[in-house]
């Protein structure tokens, strides 16, 4: 099956299959969140990134396999209003950036900052830490071996701009971060999976980082 990464709240989850890791994304809630569960092909170990909502479905998306860590991109509440569920049942840790963990419903087990490697398995996500939408957010990037770089970004980038900030002072920060240390480092062909809505890539939004500097959001 081909991926689209174009979902809806009640559908099925789309799923990339990759040489070592498989994608799954899901829209849950009524903010229309994506949550993307993650599964090293060799080991079977699952991540689950961004809690948001409707544990029930990200429970049965998870299955019998189990959930080794929930990895949570930033503080705001749409993005972990089934976390305590989730890992209540499921037993699994619990990741965020230490700037945005003390706002979340449950203790954070792994703190991670820039840089910071987390495995999956056999797989490798690195924490991009993206300041601006909140103080601890944080994208995360996966290197497929001899491909793509996937890249997911919870609030920080979407289609056609960077996330919603509450000051000039904090857009200027998160375009900055963006353009350092996502556009910068990463290929055109690296794949986005934002928080809410469909995929992009990097070389269809590259273009429009001048007109976002100008505009201001």
């Amino acid at each position: 099956m081909t991926y689209s990464g174009d979902t809806r709240v009640g559908g099925p989850a789309d799923v990339r299959e990759l040489p070592e890791l498989t994608i799954s994304k899901l829209a849950v809630g009524p903010m229309d969140n994506n949550t993307y569960l993650l599964r090293c092909n060799r080991t079977g170990e699952a991540t689950l990134i961004d809690a948001a909502n409707e544990a029930d479905r990200i429970l049965d998306l998870i299955g019998d396999t189990g959930l080794a860590q929930v990895i949570t991109t930033h503080r705001h509440q749409d993005h972990w209003q089934a976390l305590a569920e989730v890992v209540g049942a499921t037993n699994a840790r619990t990741v965020a950036h230490p700037d945005d963990s003390d706002a979340l419903p449950v203790s954070v087990d792994v703190p991670v900052g820039h840089g910071a490697t987390i495995p999956v398995g056999g797989c490798a996500l690195e924490v991009v830490h993206l300041r601006g939408h909140t103080p601890g957010s944080i994208a995360l990037r996966y290197d497929e071996p001899g491909g793509r770089t996937h890249l997911f970004t919870g609030d920080s980038l979407f289609p056609g701009g960077v996330g919603k900030t509450g000051s000039d002072a904090d857009f200027r920060s998160l375009l900055a971060d963006v353009e350092e240390r996502v556009f910068a480092e990463m290929a055109d062909d690296t794949w986005v999976y934002p928080g809410h809505g469909k995929d992009t890539t990097l070389g269809a939004e590259r273009p429009q980082l001048p007109e976002w500097r100008e505009r201001g959001w």
